[in-house]
């Protein structure tokens, strides 16, 4: 009862003490009854627990090794619940407004151009470049460490004869920077085929001189 101490007996507090362990509000309703105490209300009864530490010493979470009661149980229906549940490939809110079919086509900041060809996850696999998808169906899959290098620098244009696999040790190359020549893309379209020329030149040499040293180093271990 608010507003004054609530008196216990000495029998009383050690029947509650006794109990401490077992759910608090079950325990109430046992005392209430045994001692006929109905002036003892649920937050009363709780209120000397905590005062007195008699905590029951549960967290509110499963312990290792407990199994959940509903393990293996099918959840029962409920009609308010099913219609609230979200549908297999349904989509609400926002989704639906920024949804795009298959077969949309976008550009990215880069410049390629891209096709939605699924619906599934993960989110980034569902789009893919135009120009790969004409290229794949004109030659096949583009070879392992190799990638397709766009020949007139517009990357919009997916046309498969515009597009070459060349390995991809040649990007850095094709680039310019650190290699002191012009950059491809940027190019005059009548250096273009020269400067992928000279990057595939650079690119043989080199391979050619590391398998040359590797033999050399093989026949040296072999005497």
């Amino acid at each position: 009862m608010k507003g004054r101490q609530i008196p216990y007996s000495e029998a009383e507090l050690l029947w509650i003490k006794g109990h401490r362990d077992l759910p608090r509000r079950e325990t109430h309703a046992a005392f209430v009854e045994r001692f006929n105490r109905p002036d003892v209300s649920m937050g009363n009864y709780a209120a000397l627990c905590k005062r007195k530490g008699w905590l029951t010493g549960r967290t509110g979470c499963f312990e290792k090794g407990i199994v959940p009661h509903n393990k293996g149980k099918a959840m029962p229906f409920n009609a308010a619940s099913a219609a609230t549940r979200f549908k297999p490939g349904a989509r609400q809110g926002v989704a639906v407004k920024l949804y795009q079919p298959i077969g949309t086509e976008r550009t990215t900041r880069d410049g390629y151009v891209e096709r939605k060809v699924n619906d599934d996850f993960p989110a980034r696999r569902r789009w893919k470049a135009v120009h790969l998808i004409r290229w794949e169906a004109a030659h096949g899959p583009v070879p392992d460490g190799h990638a397709l290098k766009c020949l007139d620098g517009d990357r919009s244009n997916t046309d498969p004869t515009n597009w070459v696999a060349i390995p991809r040790a040649l990007l850095p190359r094709l680039a310019g920077g650190r290699w002191g020549r012009m950059a491809y893309d940027s190019a005059p379209d009548e250096l273009k085929p020269t400067l992928l020329a000279i990057a595939k030149l650079d690119h043989a040499t080199r391979e050619a001189k590391a398998a040359h040293l590797t033999l050399t180093q093989q026949e040296a271990r072999h005497g």
